[in-house]
């Protein structure tokens, strides 16, 4: 909606238009008239709508092109006649009209307000002289009757010019058709859907009351909500059923409200909903302040997942746990266009072309974490803030502590992490990730490959208890190579996955080459992932083998995996890199074996012993005394 509204008054000479202005201000009949009032703003804790008015007068002393540039500057224009000379309302067609909206063939044309003043001078009404103007010209919002001199109808007048700006009729309704139009019927049906929970394809007086209460502050009256639908089954075929307001009967209200001139209810719904003057989802709406400092990462939280799985239920029909692709459509339908696209069934943990819960809390975890402005988007088109009484979907995210402080802290209070897999081609570092959603080589989904691979994958693993999301990463390993190591991989990097082939020595040489150019001098800890562990091993080259390499870098030795054969993939690997992600400063051995756990107790059993001992020594020593 607009922050201020400028009016300008336009017309012929002695139709009234300064004493108009001027009778407004004084709230009385000025006795002096200058040639021209001075540009009145009034604030705006006084107008209806609370926004400041500009009011802008015009004069026979100006040429056309200081008119034109007036006109330029105004949201809406009064044209002003004398309903007591014909001559000033012919004026309306054959002048004023062409030189407000003249240039203007194709577009958004300025609205007008046909003004007929000196209503105390005739004692009839000018409308059968102004009816046929109206119908010619859609611009023209509405006319109105006053009189400057017994103050009749001014608050009117300019009431009728801020309402023709913030709510216009234009980008509702076709007065030719008298049909709402496309963009307006499309934003209406959005917020049906999005009101009708239960997707029975109609609005319960629950769901209704819901709506209004949210829209306008308050439910309806039983009675109200009765001689609604009475209204409803009256003019619609279809419009009620089994007691419950249908979508044709939705959007008839609605055009019965513009046809009324009541469009400020129209326009209420659709800007409680978030569209703005264009019928679009403003950018305000749909894209919230969230600052998120260099070193954070952003997850949704408990609002955010309590939401996004209501949506999943209300979606989930047949309530098998699991979305078809019928209704990932049927969810998708407040979207302007599918959000998810074919790379969702090789990104999170499916079942049978179907979507699970659990796969779907994935999505939405990857898609927060990556692209948190995306995420903020798709709230917004599913109604986050209103269906959750919450000033914007901001509410449903969490933004991370800085990683700094978590290596600080030695250990991190993220629930989403992020391993990048790195290796030579050919490693099989795509099978990794898939072997991560439980597809090994012989699964049923891995023989029909991808139409669009993804790089990412994402699932949950147990760390000492605690559920964490894990995304790996599929990294070019030639790209990164080929760029100069920097502190931006530890920012955005939870713990790498250096894999190589166990079976061909070389990429095993290329991955060491990997770790020392970018990661050998930072903080994110490395794992080697010895792949293809169910073919025989190589001929090793000369140097340090793998197991050496690691000892010496002070890393945890290679760990083999192997994604062969029918049977799901074991979880162990991925277990230990997010272990690794979750507890940074650990080294070596530590997270495999029980040794730091040991070492933890040991160390908690010591200090108990050592403060034994010193209070031990305490007492000898003031017993000596």
């Amino acid at each position: 909606m607009k922050r201020d509204v400028r009016i300008l008054l336009l017309g012929e000479a002695q139709v009234g238009k300064t004493s108009l202005i001027l009778s407004l201000v004084g709230e009385e009949f000025p006795e002096e008239v200058p040639p021209r009032a001075e540009e009145i703003t009034i604030p705006a804790d006084v107008t209806p709508e609370r926004v400041p008015t500009h009011i802008v007068d015009s004069s026979a002393e100006q040429t056309v092109e200081e008119l034109q540039d007036e006109i330029h500057k105004a949201n809406v224009v009064c044209v002003v006649y004398d309903v007591s000379e014909e001559a000033t309302i012919e004026k309306i067609r054959t002048k004023w009209i062409p030189l407000v909206n003249g240039g203007t063939e194709s577009g958004p044309r300025v609205p007008i307000i046909l003004v007929g003043n000196k209503s105390d001078l005739r004692p009839g009404s000018s409308m059968e002289a102004v009816l046929p103007i109206m119908s010619q010209f859609p611009e023209i919002e509405t006319c109105v009757e006053c009189s400057a001199k017994n103050l009749r109808n001014i608050s009117e007048l300019f009431y009728y010019a801020q309402k023709a700006v913030l709510h216009p009729t234009a980008p509702l309704y076709d007065p030719e058709t008298k049909q709402l139009k496309p963009a307006c019927s499309q934003a209406l049906t959005r917020i049906f859907r999005l009101s009708d929970q239960d997707l029975d394809q109609a609005l319960s007086d629950e769901e209704l009351n819901a709506f209004q209460k949210s829209c306008f502050g308050h439910p309806l009256a039983p009675q109200a909500l009765d001689d609604v639908k009475m209204v409803v089954r009256k003019n619609v075929a279809g419009g009620v059923r089994d007691d419950r307001l249908t979508l044709d009967g939705f959007l008839f209200l609605n055009t019965l409200f513009i046809q009324r001139g009541r469009h400020e209810t129209t326009w209420t719904i659709l800007r409680r909903f978030g569209y703005g003057d264009a019928l679009e989802l403003s950018p305000d709406y749909l894209f919230p302040p969230l600052h998120v400092p260099t070193g954070c990462s952003t997850e949704l939280n408990h609002f955010g997942y309590q939401f996004v799985q209501k949506v999943f239920e209300k979606h989930d029909q047949d309530r098998d746990g699991a979305l078809s692709p019928a209704e990932l459509q049927g969810l998708f339908s407040v979207f302007p266009a599918a959000p998810w696209g074919p790379q969702l069934l090789c990104t999170v943990p499916t079942k049978a072309g179907r979507l699970p819960l659990h796969g779907y809390l994935c999505q939405w975890t990857l898609v927060t974490y990556l692209d948190v402005q995306r995420c903020l988007e798709h709230l917004g088109y599913l109604g986050y803030p209103i269906l959750c009484k919450q000033d914007s979907q901001a509410h449903a995210i969490t933004v991370t502590r800085e990683k700094m402080l978590d290596q600080e802290k030695g250990q991190t209070q993220r629930n989403v992490l992020l391993c990048k897999v790195v290796g030579a081609q050919g490693v099989g570092k795509s099978s990794f990730l898939q072997a991560f959603l439980g597809r090994g080589l012989g699964h049923q989904d891995a023989r029909e490959p991808c139409q669009e691979p993804s790089v990412y994958t994402i699932n949950t693993v147990q760390v000492n208890g605690q559920e964490k999301y894990l995304i790996l990463c599929e990294v070019d390993a030639d790209s990164l190579l080929a760029t100069a190591p920097d502190a931006a991989c530890d920012v955005t990097c939870d713990v790498a996955c250096l894999m190589f082939d166990g079976s061909d020595p070389r990429s095993f040489a290329f991955c060491a080459s990997i770790y020392k150019h970018h990661y050998m001098d930072g903080q994110t800890p490395c794992l080697f992932v010895s792949s293809k562990a169910d073919l025989p091993e190589g001929v090793a080259l000369p140097g340090l083998s793998p197991a050496e390499f690691c000892r010496r870098h002070r890393l945890p030795a290679p760990t083999p995996f192997s994604c062969s054969g029918p049977a799901e993939p074991s979880t162990a690997v991925f277990i230990r890199l997010a272990t690794m992600a979750t507890f940074p400063h650990l080294v070596h051995g530590e997270l495999n074996t029980t040794s730091f756990w040991l070492r933890v107790t040991l160390g908690a059993v010591g200090a108990a012993v050592a403060a034994v001992l010193s209070f031990s020594l305490y007492r000898v020593l003031v017993k000596s005394r």
